[in-house]
């Protein structure tokens, strides 16, 4: 990973909001679900597509929120973004995390509560459509 190369994609990505918002939009999803990209770049680029297209920022949060090489502060972000424009869609994300034993009892447990707050169905196994137990150990 190149930061200065993740950086000047990033501020490309940015000018293209003034001119082509449909260019940025497709620029800062790019830069947002890019593995090789560094993680605060890539939660920038996804916050920043949240506010030119926040039906764009779903599948970009999701992958930051669901990729286990990221910080675990990263991926929690990225869930509570996604949580904060698509509550639906959050529970994959929450999942991702809450049954990840690498990250650390905090974000897992943080992820967990999110869980519940948006899709309490997903979170519950005394509903129906619980999803699955999010904690093993």
């Amino acid at each position: 990973m190149d930061s200065d190369s993740d950086e000047d994609r990033l501020s490309a990505a940015e000018q293209l909001a003034g001119h082509s918002p449909r260019a940025a939009v497709a620029a800062l999803a790019a830069v947002a679900c890019d593995e090789t990209v560094g993680d605060e770049v890539r939660l920038s680029a996804a916050e920043q597509l949240a506010e030119i297209d926040p039906a764009a920022a779903a599948p970009a949060c999701t992958a930051i929120a669901r990729d286990g090489s990221a910080g675990d502060e990263v991926r929690l972000s990225a869930a509570e973004l996604l949580a904060e424009h698509h509550p639906r869609e959050a529970a994959p994300a929450c999942l991702a995390i809450a049954s990840d034993g690498s990250a650390g009892d905090e974000v897992r447990l943080s992820a967990a509560e999110l869980l519940a707050e948006h899709n309490p169905r997903e979170a519950d196994p005394r509903l129906p459509g619980y999803a699955s137990a999010p904690f093993q150990r």
